[in-house]
């Protein structure tokens, strides 16, 4: 990495699944809207909500706690979804609350160690450590990808 990578800001969206706290690059977010019932459909996996209009565009929303493998849970009026442009691809991100904006350097982020299984791609692409909260920094494009290819 160059020295002018490394002092490069880099913003990311911070949100809240279950009692972890996630973040994404605020570049692929378009907007954060709150939850609006989903219409489902047939053979779509389970982590697919549904798609919801956004002013005309059919939205796929996907609930990113199921498709991260955390427990399933009720949805409130709480929820929100962050929209996300990843490759020109739309997506919704049904998430339990947005928490802020942060700008960091890469000097700031921490690879994650090797853990993840033979089957799944690593969705965390970097992890920091801000105030002692541990934020995990999502890959977009091994999440949105799945869903592709799953939707073809």
């Amino acid at each position: 990495m160059t020295e002018k990578e490394s002092h490069t800001t880099l913003e990311l969206l911070t949100f809240r699944l279950a009692d972890q706290e996630y973040s994404l690059d605020i570049m692929s977010v378009r907007e954060i809207r709150g939850w609006t019932r989903t219409t489902p459909l047939p053979h779509a996996p389970s982590y697919m909500k549904g798609v919801i209009n956004l002013r005309g565009t059919v939205l796929p929303v996907m609930d990113l706690s199921q498709r991260l493998g955390l427990a399933p849970r009720e949805h409130t009026d709480r929820n929100v979804i962050i929209v996300v442009n990843h490759n020109d691809i739309m997506t919704g991100l049904l998430v339990d609350a947005v928490s802020d904006i942060i700008a960091l350097t890469a000097d700031d982020l921490q690879p994650p160690p090797e853990m993840q299984s033979q089957s799944g791609a690593n969705v965390v692409s970097s992890l920091t450590l801000i105030d002692e909260r541990m934020i995990r920094v999502l890959d977009l494009s091994s999440i949105i990808t799945e869903v592709q290819s799953t939707a073809a």
